[in-house]
């Protein structure tokens, strides 16, 4: 055992090893700090608290506008390439309305379930915020999200304009199974027709195996209540599939023995087939994935490491696996998924990428958990054709030029 002197000589060893390491850190901190700006050499005090969280203004992310001939039949398009995570803020979710954003009193709001029950019922808003509530985290995509790929690639095209009609938000409300035991259903009920509070009273049916299932019946969106554009004070949320059948400003759900056949199932949102007929109840969003960073319109600052970084969802459940490639193609090999991987919702994969300053081409191909591969645009074009507008998954490349610059391609 040593000494007391010995001991007193190491504690004052520790205590000076210890005083200048953190002498040197703090000095290693703070010495970047004097070569910012003049702005750092002062102290002044910042802005107060705000009543609603704000972004810095230094931050310029903002959903694209679709244009369109009726402001009221428009969109927008969320910013794929800034996001980071998986979920998308709600301010930035894309937007699709077919007439207009409704102003709703929630105090007035009423849902009705009538037709093929034992028990019609209508539910104020409060009754539905008083049921057991569910939260889970589902995206939202637009059928026609990717429709630019129905034509040749346009090198300018980028992520966001491709892809933004794709979003993924944790959603809070009470299970449409929940409210279907309550009125009670009729041996005959197959269907149920959803109808909105919009102007267009936007209509559509919905299979009762489904409704029984995983739909919600939503009024929060990312911890707060629902967006007007999302649908504010209510809006079902129907994961997986197309984004047009979950119906906002939620209003009506007639049980019925058949599908309604409304105008958004027979003239809109079918698929058009090489043989002249329509594909019809395509439901469910097929297995996608896309390149966010780097992507069209970015500048790679020369040659070295970079980290490949993107989405992939698919309406038929998890995702199992992302693939990338760097030659257009011609060879394969596996991402890394961001954990958890949830069904129905975005999953974020990455890998890591040592760029030698050549020409190259990055893609990306999801594989679910259906075993569903996402094709190349002239496999989908071999059994689809080109007369459709929706439900395009086709592989998504971008073409990297030796001067860095990023560009759309066709895989």
């Amino acid at each position: 055992m040593p000494s007391d002197g010995s001991s007193n000589r190491l504690a004052n060893s520790r205590r000076q090893f210890l005083r200048a390491a953190t002498l040197g850190s703090a000095a290693t901190v703070l010495r970047p700090t004097r070569l910012v700006g003049q702005q750092n050499l002062g102290r002044s005090l910042g802005d107060g608290v705000g009543g609603y969280g704000g972004r810095s203004h230094f931050e310029e992310t903002v959903r694209r506008l679709r244009a369109s001939r009726y402001p009221q039949a428009a969109g927008s398009l969320t910013p794929l390439q800034d996001l980071y995570g998986t979920i998308t803020p709600s301010a930035l979710h894309f937007e699709r309305h077919h007439a207009g954003i409704p102003d709703i009193d929630p105090s007035e709001h009423r849902l009705l379930i009538d037709g093929l029950v034992d028990r019609p019922l209508v539910f104020t808003m409060d009754e539905l915020r008083r049921l057991p509530a569910v939260t889970r985290v589902y995206f939202i995509e637009c059928s026609g999200n990717g429709r630019v790929k129905w034509a040749p690639a346009e090198p300018d095209t980028d992520v966001q304009a491709a892809f933004g009609m794709t979003s993924c938000s944790e959603w809070t409300g009470v299970p449409l199974s929940v409210l279907l035991s309550a009125v009670g259903i009729r041996n005959k009920a197959q269907w149920i027709v959803a109808e909105g509070a919009d102007a267009c009273r936007m209509t559509r049916s919905v299979p009762l195996v489904k409704a029984q299932d995983d739909i919600l019946v939503a009024y929060g969106q990312n911890g707060e209540a629902l967006r007007p554009a999302q649908g504010y004070p209510l809006r079902l949320v129907i994961p997986g599939w197309e984004g047009n059948i979950s119906i906002k400003w939620l209003r009506r759900l007639h049980v019925v023995d058949q599908p309604y056949l409304t105008r958004e199932e027979t003239a809109k949102y079918t698929d058009l087939m090489p043989d002249g007929k329509s594909r019809q109840f395509t439901f469910a969003m097929d297995a996608k994935s896309v390149i966010t960073r780097p992507s069209g319109g970015d500048r790679l600052d020369g040659s070295g490491f970079y980290q490949v970084s993107g989405l992939a969802w698919s309406g038929r459940g998890r995702v199992r696996g992302v693939e990338i490639s760097t030659d257009g193609g011609e060879s394969w090999v596996g991402a890394q998924l961001q954990q958890p991987v949830l069904p129905f919702a975005h999953t974020r994969f990455r890998y890591d990428w040592s760029w030698d300053g050549s020409e190259k081409i990055l893609a990306s191909r999801c594989i679910d958990e259906a075993g569903e591969v996402q094709p190349t645009r002239s496999a989908l074009i071999a059994v689809r054709g080109t007369h459709s507008s929706y439900h395009n998954n086709a592989i998504q490349g971008w073409r990297v030029r030796s001067t860095g610059r990023v560009e759309n391609v066709d895989v």
